[in-house]
């Protein structure tokens, strides 16, 4: 999977390209946790690109965006597909992680 840093409107955006499984969701959550040592993280996880999703991965993905949220990050989630967003909602992540159509909606959502 690549993963890409971007900003827009001074928020940072991770574009996730290709196959999410664990070791790639473990090289996200590298990223993320090196984000949240840095700043206070505003971040927007775009999800567009994205090819393949497993469980496993998708497992990792969640874990990691907990622990950031405990770390007072304010983290967006960003163009999911059908089936990754019906397990977000059927575990109920949408209310630990707000959901958006695109990226800039989501990064535009900050106060």
């Amino acid at each position: 999977m690549e993963i890409l840093l971007e900003h827009v409107n001074g928020i940072d955006v991770l574009k996730l390209k290709g196959r999410l499984d664990a070791s790639s969701a473990e090289d996200m959550k590298e990223q993320v946790s090196a984000l949240a040592r840095d700043k206070c993280v505003n971040l927007v996880i775009d999800m567009d690109a994205i090819e393949f999703v497993d469980s496993s991965g998708l497992g990792s993905l969640i874990a990691s965006l907990r622990s950031v949220n405990k770390l007072g990050g304010n983290i967006k989630i960003a163009s999911l597909q059908d089936p990754v967003r019906a397990i977000f909602e059927l575990t109920r992540l949408h209310r630990i992680f707000e959901i958006f159509d695109d990226s800039a909606a989501a990064a535009g959502s900050f106060n």
